[in-house]
């Protein structure tokens, strides 16, 4: 029973290391935040991580500063594994991770069957898309016509 709540505890900490490591692209989110980090286990001493999508340009930089925070957290000898399977779903991004997009300007994934895009400026339901491509291969490009306002929408996948 101590055992199983010590384990219990060392991967909550874990899982408080991972969590300050911001996403390089949009540093308003941690790597948690965005589901990219898909297990943590102390006791297993491994950290399994998922791209939002394969080929992302973030992925080894993302890599590196997972390995830098755990080396700092004493955790030197926990590996970091990647994997494609299953790919990384916009399901994954927390609901904090979603209230951090929409704070820092990006409009979060819309949930499935919801049509509208609100602008994350003015809330405002009234918008368009410009460019199916963004600031970064995981986001588009979208203008509020209410407050004219171009902003970045995480695409869904």
């Amino acid at each position: 029973m101590v055992a199983a709540a010590m384990r219990e505890t060392e991967t909550s900490r874990l899982w408080s290391v991972l969590e300050t490591v911001p996403d390089p692209e949009i540093p308003a989110v941690s790597v948690v935040d965005l589901g990219i980090v898909r297990e943590a286990d102390a006791a297993g001493r491994r950290v399994v991580l998922t791209p939002t999508y394969t080929g992302c340009p973030a992925t080894l930089v993302i890599e590196t500063m997972v390995r830098a925070a755990l080396d700092k957290a004493g955790y030197e000898d926990v590996t970091v594994e990647t994997t494609l399977a299953p790919p990384w779903s916009t399901d994954w991004i927390t609901e904090e991770g979603r209230r951090k997009l929409l704070a820092y300007g990006i409009a979060p994934p819309t949930p499935a069957g919801q049509r509208s895009v609100y602008c994350p400026q003015c809330g405002s339901g009234e918008t368009e898309e410009i460019s199916r491509f963004g600031s970064t291969p995981c986001k588009a490009l979208w203008r509020c016509g209410d407050c004219a306002e171009p902003f970045d929408l995480f695409k869904c996948h």
